[in-house]
């Protein structure tokens, strides 16, 4: 393993992050059998008395998951100059087996790590703890995700050898090569660009139409998540060839570098927070009628409802603006 300050931290977070799941994963099996709020034994105020604690640790827990994906990008990236080939993180991934699957699994996680926020938030709100079985619930599915993100990081840190010759992102992303990036750069920029623009759309519409109706939020949570995806596709396809100024330059990772100011980073920063919020509203939507939440969710889905839109605009004017003010002409 390259001994690295970033890589020791995601290591030994990960690490300890994973003894404090297991723990806590323990915990909400005991709740998800045991919890009665209408009981006053002892095991229920242990119980009760519990559950604070560990929805804090979780809370830490998850706020540093999502901050652990940017850092795994930013190490990866830092570190490329030590591999032969590597011009970003891209090539840095590409160094042993473990890479991307542990970047892939990284993404899903902080999609469900911030929907667990959401949930256990709004379940803090209400004096019964009405989705205290849910969120444990979810908890114990989420957990052997997370552990297994942590064996692969692991493996990908543990497996890091500065002798081995890896890929550049220019023949990663290649569009002469069978693999999906490969596919996703070869995608057609003009139907790439309707597809995202019309995904935008689609969140902008079902999105007011849930803020002035009460109505639709899970269609707004399904637009919310395909916008995510095919942003991630046209980042890959068009947009990134408008900030490189290059037409065969189809990498995601180098927008995240000092030549391009960064941009990368408010980009995906804006598209993850902006897929999260709009997820949790379609979560929350069942349970708009539980009794002690009719007034805590309504009102917590519309700021959820605001924030996707307010960030997919600001993600979108910025595109955007690159698009229709650079001298570059894509054809």
């Amino acid at each position: 393993m390259i001994f690295h300050p970033a890589i020791i931290a995601l290591f030994l977070s990960s690490i300890l992050m994973s003894f404090l799941m297991i723990y806590s994963s323990y915990f909400a099996a005991l709740i998800h059998r045991k919890w009665d709020l209408q009981n006053g034994g002892e095991l229920q105020l242990i119980m009760e008395r519990r559950t604070y604690l560990i929805s804090t640790v979780l809370t830490y827990i998850f706020a540093f998951q999502i901050l652990s994906f940017f850092l795994y990008i930013y190490t990866a990236d830092h570190l490329h100059s030590l591999f032969v080939g590597a011009m970003c993180a891209a090539g840095t991934l590409q160094v042993n087996p473990y890479g991307y699957p542990a970047l892939l699994l990284k993404i899903f996680n902080c999609l469900l790590a911030g929907t667990w926020l959401i949930l256990n938030h709004t379940d803090n709100q209400a004096f019964d703890y009405p989705l205290i079985r849910k969120k444990y619930v979810f908890l114990l599915l989420l957990a052997p995700l997370l552990l297994t993100e942590t064996f692969l990081q692991g493996a990908y840190f543990l497996n890091l050898k500065p002798n081995i010759i890896t890929s550049c992102c220019g023949s990663l992303f290649s569009v002469n090569r069978d693999t999906v990036a490969s596919e996703l750069s070869a995608l057609p920029f003009n139907l790439m660009k309707t597809v995202f623009y019309g995904s935008i759309g689609a969140t902008f519409a079902t999105g007011i139409f849930f803020i002035a109706r009460r109505k639709g939020a899970i269609w707004f949570s399904i637009a919310s998540g395909l916008s995510f995806l095919v942003t991630i596709a046209a980042i890959i396809s068009f947009i990134s060839l408008y900030f490189y100024e290059l037409p065969t330059h189809h990498c995601p990772f180098c927008i995240l570098q000092r030549e391009y100011d960064f941009v990368g980073y408010p980009l995906y920063i804006m598209l993850f927070c902006g897929a999260v919020s709009g997820m949790g509203v379609g979560v929350l939507a069942p349970f708009r009628h539980v009794g002690s939440l009719t007034l805590i969710i309504p009102a917590l889905q519309r700021r959820l409802a605001v924030v996707t839109l307010v960030l997919y605009a600001l993600f979108m004017v910025v595109v955007t603006y690159r698009m229709v003010f650079t001298s570059f002409v894509l054809e």
